[in-house]
């Protein structure tokens, strides 16, 4: 890209004038230097949009400051990090596996028969007392538990589930543990 050799004077002269006004704005040598690399690099990428006959210095300044509030407003958002230790410990599992859990999971509650369904949806989902069920469905105590026992454990058949997964992590969870205790 060819420069109009007194554009690029005019940005030149700008440096100095820049860094300072940077230093001043920042407080620190090493961002003030960031500060003005990037102005001048924006300066050049919007060139076309420089007025002539205005002052290249001020135009440069103005991309400075904005460049500066800017980065203050993303540090904000930001949790300092320099050794990178809050970022290794992060993880998110993937969403798929869940989705399709998800998906397994109403399939196989549409196979179970209405009672054993209604009963388990009323204590397992809702939070509902035996008794409550109970009152709901209009039965004893004791035919709800058997429902909703039943009903466990034919949905533990369906779904194909150990006894070891039925509480605690995934296998996708264990494995992605094993390999982080690994390395």
């Amino acid at each position: 890209m060819a420069i109009d050799p007194a554009l690029r004077q005019a940005m030149l002269d700008a440096i100095p004038h820049l860094r300072a006004f940077a230093i001043s704005l920042s407080g620190d040598v090493t961002s003030a230097d960031d500060l003005v690399q990037t102005a001048l690099m924006r300066g050049l990428e919007n060139l076309a949009k420089f007025q002539p006959g205005t002052s290249m210095q001020a135009w440069l300044f103005t991309i400075l400051r904005n460049q500066f509030y800017t980065e203050i407003r993303r540090r904000r958002r930001e949790v300092p990090d320099p050794e990178g230790v809050m970022a290794g410990n992060l993880a998110v599992l993937p969403e798929q596996g869940a989705r399709l859990d998800l998906n397994d999971m109403q399939a196989a509650l549409a196979r179970l028969c209405v009672e054993q369904r209604e009963a388990l949806l009323l204590v397992g989902a809702e939070g509902v007392s035996y008794e409550e069920a109970a009152r709901i469905c209009g039965t004893t105590l004791g035919t709800i538990k058997s429902r909703v026992n039943r009903a466990r454990t034919r949905l533990a058949e369906l779904l194909e589930l150990e006894p070891e997964e039925d509480l605690g992590p995934d296998r996708l969870v264990r494995a992605t543990l094993f390999l982080h205790a690994a390395v």
